[in-house]
This record gives C-alpha cells, structure tokens and sequence, in this order.
C-alpha cells in the first residue's frame, strides 16, 4: 500500500532529530502572547506590532495587565513580550526577575521619555517647581496627589514617600485610578487653574492638551530623561528567531506615539484602528521593522504585511 505524503513527512521527520526539532520550534512559534499594561502608549506600540505579526501569519493574543502581574507573567510563561519597561523607573521592579534570568531585555525601543509627577503650568508659575514645593500647597491641593492604575510602581514610590514623610508629605492622599481617570480630574481642574499634581509623562498627548511642567526632586525614583525597553520571557528568542528579529528592529518614536495617542485619546478612535491608519499612512518603517524577517512560512515578510494592510 502508497504511503500517504502525511505519514512520509511523519517518518521523515521522526528519522532527523534536527528537522524534528525545527518543527517542533516551528510549531510552538506560530502564536505570541503580548501584555498591554493599559497605558495608552503602550498600547499604542502593542496593537502596531500586532498588526505586524498578524500580517506576517501569527496569531496574537493581547492580555491586559498591571506591570507586577506582567513581570509575574513573563517568569511563568504565561505571557511572551512586553514592550513597555519603562525605565529607569520599573528598575526596583524589574530587576529580580532580570537578575534570575526569567526575563530577558531584548531590545531599547524608545528614547527621550520624561515620567515624574506634573502640575499644570498655572500652578508651576505660583511656585510649586519641586516634591518640596508639594507640601506648601497643601491646602490648595486637597491633599491630594492623583496617580494611575493600583500596583503601578509609580504609585508605590509616592505612597512611600508620604509614609516616611518624605519632602513633609504625611497626609497626603495618593489617589489611584487610571490613566483616564487621573486625566479626567486634570480636565475638570485646568480650566478652572484650580491646583493638581499628578503622574505625567512623555509620550503623550496631555503634554499637547494643556501646558504641563515637570517638577524636580523625584530624580531618585523616575530618573531624568529615560528609555522604554522590549522584554521577554526567558529563551523566547532563541525558540522563536524570527520574532525575536522583529523586536530587535521595533524602534518608536516620541512624534509617531503622540500623533497615534492623540486619536485615540483626543478623536475616540479604537488603536487598532489609529495604528493601521499610522501604518499605511507611514510605510517607510515598515522596511526597518521587517528586514531579515519572514512570515510564519518562511516566505519574505514585508510583502505580507502591507498585502495585508492593504498598501
């Protein structure tokens, strides 16, 4: 009896250990597990990079995550890759897990970005330029410091600082919400000039919204200027090569973040959807994103992807 092609294939490769392993390799690559941890820049980068692997044949499962349970997930393998360690402020956070190994730093994926607490300009112009300068404004501040998502490690350094009375900060109140909801209250308050300070970074569009100042003194925890880091779970790229030669080339840009956050921020646009319109939109980066990588297939993978978006 004609052996069937399948079964020839199977003999084939049960005979060459080699070939039976790049199978193997091949068929535990075909999918990427991705963390968004909810930030609109983070997201921003995630959904493009999406569009990239889909385009190229994998499939792409987006877990929304704080960063603790992110770190958490890349050590148990739960998650693949997370392209948005920023640092130097996640380092406290980070660094067990790069220390033990469980995650990897592949590649720097965005330069020049600024994350410290921030007061409208109003409020900078009357005197608080500092942390120090926080604890004069007291009243006028409600006591309030307003931060983002509970577990961020933004918001663990203020409550720290408040709970040793860093900078006179006893009795202060970090009130933690969201990127959104944080933002809301800044929206309700600038147009009033009525007193906020809060998390504020760069990219993003607040910093187009309103005239934002970033104040000094918190250089020991967020750094000055800083980077954002791609990461992965231990060994994904040695399984996976050809993903990893993707977020080796994965480089952002502060004006390509803010125009594609701004829709979705300022237009309600969904970031699938902002993202595919940067992308057609912006050609260009496509070829350093894509060169050396291929589709699941093996076929060349720029074509693919703008087949796929439509270029």
């Amino acid at each position: 009896m004609l052996r069937t092609l399948s079964s020839i294939c199977a003999v084939a490769l049960a005979s060459s250990p080699m070939l039976a392993g790049a199978a193997y390799a091949q068929a535990q690559c075909d999918s990427v597990t991705m963390s968004d941890v909810g930030w609109t820049d983070i997201t921003t980068t995630t959904s493009a990079t999406k569009h990239v692997l889909e385009g190229l044949g994998y499939d792409v499962d987006v877990k929304v995550l704080s960063v603790p349970v992110t770190f958490a997930s890349l050590e148990s393998d739960d998650v693949d890759v997370f392209l948005g360690n920023w640092m130097p402020a996640q380092t406290a956070a980070i660094t067990p897990y790069l220390d033990s190994g469980e995650i990897e730093t592949v590649h720097e994926n965005l330069q020049g970005t600024k994350y410290t607490l921030a007061v409208p300009t109003y409020l900078y112009d009357k005197g608080l330029k500092t942390y120090g300068d926080i604890a004069k404004f007291r009243d006028e501040l409600d006591e309030k410091i307003y931060g983002i998502e509970p577990g961020n490690e933004g918001n663990a350094y203020l409550v720290s600082l408040v709970e040793e009375n860093k900078h006179d900060l006893e009795g202060f109140e970090i009130v933690e919400s969201s990127e959104q909801g944080m933002l809301a209250m800044v929206g309700r308050k600038y147009p009033k000039e009525e007193a906020i300070v809060f998390l504020g970074w760069e990219p993003h569009p607040m910093n187009a919204n309103y005239s934002l100042k970033y104040l000094t003194g918190g250089e020991d925890f967020f750094g000055g200027e800083g980077v954002v880091n791609t990461v992965t779970r231990k060994g994904f790229v040695e399984e996976c090569p050809n993903v990893g030669a993707l977020l080796k080339n994965l480089d952002f840009s502060l004006p390509m973040e803010n125009e594609i956050m701004g829709k979705i921020l300022n237009d309600g646009e969904d970031a699938d959807d902002a993202t595919e319109e940067w992308l057609k939109a912006n050609p260009d980066v496509l070829e350093a994103w894509l060169d050396g990588v291929t589709t699941v297939d093996g076929e060349p993978g720029l074509p693919a992807v703008k087949e796929q978006l439509g270029l």
